[in-house]
């Protein structure tokens, strides 16, 4: 494998000591599981630490290509491997009844666990140790890595301490101390935010985590430090909280072609004026309710960038999205009196979401409530409007708007299958943006925001990560 030879004959003329133990990332294959581990490895390259980035062509293409808040030239120990799925036919390790279980898309994912078995037998013998980073919807295609005698595994988790907390409760059923044991008990369960095959793949997952000492998360004591503590009483090892893993502080671009034609607009507009709409990787809005967001925007009478794009297509290439924006209808008339107004920017492909929420005029965030989207929207000091679709992200809204209280409700979960009607968002808009409530929401995340930036650049999130680092290259 001519990659490795030629990074490890690079480290040993740089520093051999420090380039004895390699990392190995292993991500979930869907961008909000891509993101943040990218954003790690970013981190652990600054500690001239060679990382091989695994994922499969169109991942990894589509990992660079979203990238967002630095440039990936700029860390040369960061290296992308391919990995080829062995056929389902030749596959031993996945029987048949499992692939119905869990459908197409999982049962491609789990066959992976060869082709990542065979590259960490190779990185194992060029370096003295070798640190596997995986998400923990990986923990069944790394399970291999245990049987390697100078390689470890640490399992990291995309979702919030918060939720990750909830979700062990369940299992354990160890009791929590009160208030946080009341608003646990109030979060809705499992069997309504995921489908059957999503609940049947994380079941595997969960099997085969006994192997994993310690737990990382893309979060900091400052925004859930209780729930850090609780985790670890929970789980009986350790919980590194490592983030926010995106970078917190944005440079300009170098130039103008870099420069995505939404900032243009935005440098334009007051400051805390425009509120930003998107919800992420994983949802496709119906045709009405599209309608009803684009009265309700337009009725409100506030400034916005709107992100009008479809799902991902599971195991697709997302970097031409087959679902655009411009495949939905708008309102007849629309796009026309926005524009002639000045008040809305609508991007219909990939929008650069970090930079969007740190520019100045950018003042509230209407999400889905994704993982990455809250801990991004924290880091900028941008308040929400709290939509969840699916998954962790009821739990996410939970700890957004009763926990931390920098957010507002768009919809109430138990009312998810009803249509969200344009008065409804128009109030949430004119909450968020313009009244005394949401300034007090806009002053409590401002705060929070500058305490985290101060966790990363010096203080316990860095002091975690610098731990970590010292941990796995000891």
């Amino acid at each position: 494998m001519a990659d490795l030879f030629d990074l490890k004959k690079h480290n040993q003329m740089n520093n051999e000591e420090t380039y004895q133990v390699a990392i190995v990332i292993v991500p979930y294959l869907e961008q909000g599981h891509l993101n943040p581990l990218l954003n790690l490895s970013r981190i652990l390259s600054s500690y001239k630490l060679p990382v091989f980035f695994l994922g499969t062509s169109t991942s990894n293409r589509q990992a660079k290509f979203r990238l967002s808040g630095w440039d990936i030239l700029d860390f040369p120990t960061i290296r992308f491997h391919d990995l080829v799925p062995v056929p389902p036919d030749s596959c031993s390790s996945v029987s048949a009844a499992v692939m119905e279980k869990i459908g197409s898309f999982f049962t491609s994912i789990l066959l992976l666990r060869e082709p990542i078995w065979e590259f960490l037998q190779e990185v194992s013998s060029t370096y003295r140790r070798t640190v596997v980073i995986n998400d923990s919807g990986m923990s069944w295609v790394v399970q291999d890595a245990v049987s390697i005698p100078n390689t470890e595994c640490y399992c990291f988790h995309t979702i919030s301490v918060f939720t990750a907390l909830s979700f062990a409760c369940e299992t354990t059923k160890k009791l929590l101390p009160s208030p946080v044991a009341e608003i646990i008990a109030e979060l809705p369960p499992r069997e309504n935010t995921f489908d059957s095959e999503t609940i049947e793949y994380i079941k595997m997952q969960r099997e085969l985590r006994n192997f994993y000492s310690v737990g990382l998360h893309n979060s900091c004591k400052e925004i859930e430090g209780v729930f850090i503590d609780l985790l670890e009483e929970q789980r009986v090892n350790k919980q590194w909280a490592i983030g926010p893993l995106n970078p917190v502080k944005i440079s300009k671009k170098k130039s103008s072609e870099q420069t995505h034609e939404c900032f243009s607009w935005l440098d334009k507009q007051d400051l805390n004026s425009v509120i930003y709409v998107s919800f992420g990787s994983t949802t496709t809005l119906s045709k009405e309710q599209i309608n009803e967001l684009a009265f309700g925007l337009e009725q409100s009478e506030q400034k916005f960038i709107w992100v009008l794009r479809g799902a991902d297509k599971k195991g697709g290439d997302n970097i031409e999205n087959v679902e655009r924006g411009s495949n939905f209808d708008l309102p007849e008339g629309f796009e026309e009196r926005i524009k002639d107004k000045g008040v809305g920017f609508i991007e219909k492909n990939w929008a650069p979401q970090l930079e969007i929420l740190a520019h100045g005029s950018t003042g509230g965030f209407m999400s889905h409530c994704g993982c990455n989207s809250c801990i991004e929207s924290i880091s900028m000091g941008v308040p929400m409007a709290a939509w969840p679709i699916h998954s962790d992200q009821p739990r996410n809204t939970v700890l957004i708007t009763k926990v931390l209280k920098i957010g507002i409700i768009v919809r109430d979960w138990e009312n998810r299958d009803e249509l969200v009607s344009a008065a409804k968002i128009e109030n949430a808009v004119r909450n968020l943006m313009g009244s005394a409530e949401g300034e007090e929401l806009r002053r409590r995340v401002t705060k929070l925001s500058s305490a985290v930036k101060k966790s990363v650049m010096n203080g316990a999130s860095r002091k975690e990560m610098d731990s970590f680092v010292a941990h796995i290259t000891r």
